[in-house]
């Protein structure tokens, strides 16, 4: 049986549950990432969409590029998901609202070539100038 793993918004208003092994989880470095979030990396895990389900109301949603859409609440900010066309068979989820986010660390990082040079976070994870996966 696959373990359930459930997060939230910071006011409650959204709730989520995906199941699945914790894997694919990678800080991300793209000056999208920060100026959405207003902090310095965004941790994602990607997960099939398949196994992804919206418990209680019902996510703002943000074309953040022609590629991507990005899921928020409309009451407190949190952003909790994105899509991109590119890749319509999964969803990424970010780690920050899961409710055990220490269960979840990251196994590399993505768009390093927009990483900030001062930041020095994981430097042990492999590391992808663009997103690959």
């Amino acid at each position: 049986m696959a373990k359930i793993h459930t997060g939230g918004c910071h006011c409650g208003q959204l709730r989520y549950q995906f199941s699945g092994p914790l894997r694919d989880i990678a800080h991300c470095h793209c000056s999208i990432c920060r100026r959405v979030s207003g902090g310095i990396v965004t941790t994602w895990i990607t997960v099939p969409a398949s196994a992804f389900h919206w418990l209680t109301g019902t996510p703002a949603l943000y074309d953040s590029s022609s590629t991507s859409v990005r899921y928020f609440c409309g009451n407190c900010g949190a952003q909790l998901a994105l899509t991109t066309h590119l890749s319509p068979e999964s969803i990424d989820v970010t780690i920050a609202t899961l409710d055990h986010p220490e269960l979840a660390p990251a196994e590399r990082h993505i768009w390093t070539d927009s990483r900030l040079p001062w930041l020095h976070l994981d430097e042990h994870l492999p590391g992808e100038p663009e997103e690959t996966l």
